[in-house]
């Protein structure tokens, strides 16, 4: 009965934390969007140099 008070207690308490998290959610994902894109700019920059380096062992047969 104890552990039945204690989840009530809690669904009580967290329920508005939940609620927030599912509206605010969707704007830090709108928020981060261009950050995301940022990286995904930079590791095609950083694959495009690997590339270039490694170009001559390709050629040359490793």
């Amino acid at each position: 009965m104890l552990g039945f008070l204690v989840w009530l207690f809690l669904l009580f308490l967290c329920w508005p934390l939940a609620l927030l998290a599912l509206v605010l959610y969707p704007v830090f994902w709108l928020l981060l969007l261009p950050f995301r894109l940022v990286g995904i700019g930079v590791e095609a920059v950083f694959e495009l140099l690997r590339a270039i380096v490694m170009l001559p062992s390709r050629v040359l047969g490793r």
